[in-house]
Parts: C-alpha cells; structure tokens; sequence
C-alpha cells in the first residue's frame, strides 16, 4: 500500500513539473505579448484588486485553519456526541449553534461531520453542524465586518440566514432522509501523535483553502477588468439575475469561508441582497464542497444535499436581505 501511495505520489510530482515546463516555454514564446499586458492600465487594475482581497483575507485564512486544527485534533470527537440532545429534532439546532465554536473554513467540516456520525451522532445534527460551522464561526463573522464596514447588518444577516440553512436543511434530512444515502468510508488510525497531525491539518487546509482563495480573487480581479461595466450594471440592476448570478458564482469560485467576504465586497456593482446569497450560499454549496462530500458521505447523498441546500440557502438569503439589508 505504501509503496503504491508513493508511485502516485511520484506521478503527481513528475506532471506538476512538466505543467511548470510547458507554462514556462510558454512565457518564453509569448514574452513580448506578456509584457505588453503587464505594462497596461488594465493589468495594473487586476493586480491591485487581487492583491488587495489576498492581504484583507489572508490572515482571517491563516488563523481559521490554526484554530480549526486545534479543535479538530485536541478536543475528543466524543465530545459531541455527549454536548448534544438526545432527541434528534433538538440535536438539529444545538449541533447548529454548536458551529459557533469551531472557526475553520468548510473544508475542515466535511470529516469532522462524517467522524460525528461514526461517534454516534444523529446525521440531521452532524449536517446542520456541517453547513452551520463554517458560515456563522466568530472568524467569519469578523472578516465579514472588515469587509463590509459600512453595512453591519450583513454580518446579523448572514449569520442567521446562514443558521436557518442549517438547521432547516437538518430537519428536512430527518423528514425526508435515508440512513441508506449515507455510505461512510471505512478509515484507519493512523497512529500519529497529535503534535504531527496538527501539523498535517494545518499544512493541508492552507494548501487546499489558500489555493480556492487564490482562484477566488483572480477570479474577483478578472470580472473587474475584463467583464464591461455596462454588463455587470445592467446584470447588477435586475434583482432576480443579479441573485442567481452571484449564486452560482459562489459555486463555481469554491472560495473559503474565511475570504470569500471581501471577494463579495469586492463585487460592489451588485446589491447588498445579491452578495448576500453569495455569502450564504458559498460555505454550504460549492464545487470543492459536492467532491468532498461526495467522497466522505457517497454520491447518492451528494447528488441529493447539494441541490436541495442550494435552493433553500438562495431563497433563506433572499428572505433576510428583504428583512435586515
């Protein structure tokens, strides 16, 4: 088994090399182009606005990830399962504000909620803490005030919209879900202390965490630059459009929690109720999110949970931006 993780593991490195290589060739044939794109107004424009979301979201990604991984491996997973209530519709709201205490962005979420079911908790409560921890954690919630100092009330706005979700979501799962959906994949100890799985968590959500952030705000930078300002005017101005659009926006740029409020604040041709369901939607349903879901939990469950979380986070955002934006 080892011999054969380190075979793919060589594999990985040697096409990560050749993409280095050919990128490179690239750059050295297309040299001048490049440097006629460097040199311009609007690649200046790109940069500052992707270097600005990178400085404002770095050090909310940084300490998220230390502090997720400190829960994640020092505090007993038994712990949980003993917190919560017994019954499962009072499980489900408990294990959502219970999200409160873990500051970490979702990709820390999927497997802790996967290794609270095999510790016995019920699955509508290890889902609602799934979707409630990433979105309402005080780090979050901090970052989004940062990014949005002028409108405190999105801050009260995503985080209850964003409980709502969660616990709606684990209430629905307990009307209407299977124990059969659910196919936990067997897993081993691996026998490390826990100065090295720290470590290792910390290692592999700045990797995976800052990699999505990184996309994010080029993705941020681009549709400033490149996207016409009378598109995002004219997309911007009709309210169902602009909500669907940064929705699925939110999908596609998989950013983590941590950030992705200055990448919504960064999107300031659209209204406070669009970004809102960006905020909303992002840290419950993204295109990182549904593959490690599908991994942890099975397909079944994925192909379910996702659509279904994706419509009620859409119309709970709308509903609290009607009340409090």
């Amino acid at each position: 088994m080892t011999d054969t993780l380190e075979r793919r593991a060589g594999r990985t490195r040697s096409v990560e090399v050749e993409i280095l290589a050919v990128l490179l060739v690239l750059l050295v044939i297309f040299r001048e182009r490049v440097s006629g794109l460097v040199s311009g107004a609007a690649f200046q424009t790109w940069t500052t606005v992707f270097v600005s979301v990178l400085v404002q979201a770095v050090p909310f990604l940084v300490f998220g990830v230390l502090l997720s991984a400190v829960i994640a491996v020092f505090v007993p997973r038994s712990f949980w399962a003993r917190a919560l209530p017994k019954h499962p519709a009072l499980a489900v709201p408990a294990a959502s504000v219970a999200g409160v205490v873990l500051p970490g962005c979702e990709c820390g979420a999927v497997p802790i909620a996967g290794s609270l079911i095999r510790r016995g908790v019920t699955p509508a409560a290890a889902l609602a803490f799934l979707l409630a921890a990433p979105a309402i954690n005080p780090i979050v919630l901090t970052a989004t005030a940062v990014a949005f100092p002028g409108d405190p009330e999105m801050v009260l706005a995503r985080g209850l919209a964003s409980l709502v979700v969660a616990m709606v979501m684990g209430w629905l799962w307990l009307r209407l879900g299977k124990s059969e959906w659910i196919r936990l994949p067997h897993r081993s100890s691996d026998g490390v202390s826990k100065g090295e799985a720290f470590w290792s968590a910390c290692r592999h959500d700045v990797v995976h965490a800052g990699g999505f952030l990184v996309v994010g705000a080029a993705a941020a930078a681009t549709i400033n630059v490149v996207v016409p300002e009378a598109w995002l005017q004219t997309l911007a101005a009709d309210p169902v459009l602009s909500v669907l659009a940064l929705a699925v926006l939110a999908v596609l740029l998989s950013i983590c929690s941590e950030a992705d409020a200055f990448v919504a604040a960064s999107l300031s041709q659209f209204s406070l109720t669009s970004r809102l369901v960006f905020l909303v939607v992002g840290p419950m349903v993204d295109l990182k999110l549904i593959s490690m879901q599908a991994g942890v939990f099975g397909r079944r469950f994925a192909v379910r949970f996702a659509p279904a979380t994706f419509v009620i986070a859409v119309l709970t955002a709308v509903g609290a931006g009607a009340v409090f934006l």
